[in-house]
Formats: structure tokens, C-alpha cells, sequence
């Protein structure tokens, strides 16, 4: 599961950082309302957790317009607003839940476990073709077969399988799995699409990663198995 946690205070959004890591989390922390909704418009993420008060735009302004693009991640509000007219903005600018600061970790993780069973299924399983990609544990399944993918590799896949018609490029995989300010190049891409060819073909599956010059990646199912 990979939560994005866009917060100004850099030490509280470090310690939540911390906090969900120890769930098993994977978390991305970013300080500003600009880059906030740049890295949520990636589609990537299974839950946003917003500041309200955030430099550049705030936690309002992005929910509004993650919401009128259709976006439908679950969003947890954060502030230190308390006023029943602040809860109210924050709700309707598409905010599932709105928690006040200071707040106790054990509300923080309710909250959470909340907003992602609303997901469905989905949230804990992704399936193309006939494999299945687990969110929780890495592991691929294809039939009686199955295998663990390293998190490089778990990465890679659980982006092509969440858009898997659409063409992505791989300076936005780079960006996804090593990061905006990783040196990280294109050939890694390249190297570990290699990696999961490999695997997908040794279980059996019937999905193939398809390269289109100059636009990326994309999945297909093929009869071939």
C-alpha cells in the first residue's frame, strides 16, 4: 500500500512517515501544495494525506481539483482548524475524512484502515489477464504459480497494471520508482522491464509488456502463454 503525505512541517511529516512505515506502508512525504498535487495526479497512490495550510496551494485547492479530474483516492485532511465551517469546506472540496491536529496515532490509523476498506478488493489485489499482483505481500499469481518480485520490480508492475492501456513513458516510471531527484536513468527502466518479462513468461501468464517507441510501456493480454 503507498499512502502520499503532502505536510509543511517537515518533522511532523517525517514522524508520520515513521509511524506508517512501522505498518507496513510504503510513504512518499512531500512540503508543498505544488508538488503535492503533481505527485498526486500520478495515480499511484492509495490514500493522500493533506495539510490544509500548505505554501504554494492549499490542502482545499488540491482536493477540488483532484476531484474534478476525476480522481477517486481516498483523501484524509489534516488541520489545525477545528471550526465546524473549516470540517465543512474540507468535505466538500472532496475530503473523505478531516482530522484535527494534535490527534492521537490510534485515531490516525483508524481513519486509514477505514477510508482503505472502502476501496474494495482492489486495494489489496490488482489482476490483468489472468495474473494477479498482491499489494500486501509482492507476490505475482498466475494460476497454482506464483512468485515474490523485488520492490523495484514490484513498483514497475503495480504501475503498468493500475494504467494497463495507457502508454507510460519512462521518465514518469522513473519519476514513480526512483524518484523526482533520484540519477537514476532510463536504461534501469529498460533493465527491469527485461526483469519482468522474465517472470511473467516463467509463470505463465498472459500478459505482455508492450514498448511503443517514444511513448513508453503498456500492457496486453496475448492467447500466447
Amino acid at each position: 500500500m503507498k499512502l502520499l503525505v503532502v505536510e509543511d512541517e517537515k518533522l511532523l511529516a517525517e514522524s508520520l512517515k515513521t509511524l506508517l512505515e512501522e505498518k507496513g506502508y510504503q510513504v512518499d512525504t512531500v512540503y508543498d501544495g505544488i508538488t503535492g498535487e503533481e505527485y498526486a495526479n500520478l495515480n499511484i497512490y492509495d490514500l493522500l494525506i493533506l495539510d490544509v495550510l500548505l505554501p504554494g496551494q492549499n490542502g482545499y485547492q488540491i482536493a477540488r481539483k483532484l476531484r474534478s479530474h476525476r480522481c477517486g483516492t481516498p483523501i484524509l485532511m489534516l488541520t489545525a482548524r477545528s471550526e465546524l465551517e473549516d470540517r465543512v469546506e474540507g468535505l466538500d472540496a472532496g475530503a473523505d475524512y478531516y482530522l484535527t491536529k494534535p490527534f492521537d496515532s490510534r485515531e490516525l490509523f483508524a481513519c486509514i484502515h477505514a477510508l482503505l476498506r472502502r476501496q474494495g478488493p482492489q486495494v489489496n489485489e490488482l489482476s490483468f489477464g489472468n495474473t494477479s499482483l498482491d499489494l500486501f505481500s509482492g507476490t505475482l499469481f498466475c494460476g497454482q504459480k506464483s512468485l515474490r518480485l523485488s520492490a523495484r520490480e514490484f513498483d514497475v508492475l503495480r504501475l503498468l497494471m493500475q494504467n494497463p492501456k495507457r502508454n507510460l513513458s519512462k521518465e514518469r516510471i522513473l519519476a514513480h520508482v526512483w524518484g523526482y531527484d533520484s540519477n537514476a536513468v532510463e536504461n534501469h527502466v529498460e533493465v527491469y522491464v527485461g526483469f519482468l518479462r522474465k517472470k511473467l513468461a516463467g509463470i505463465g501468464s498472459n500478459i505482455r509488456i508492450v514498448a511503443v517507441r517514444r511513448l513508453g510501456y503498456h500492457l496486453e493480454v496475448t492467447d500466447k502463454c
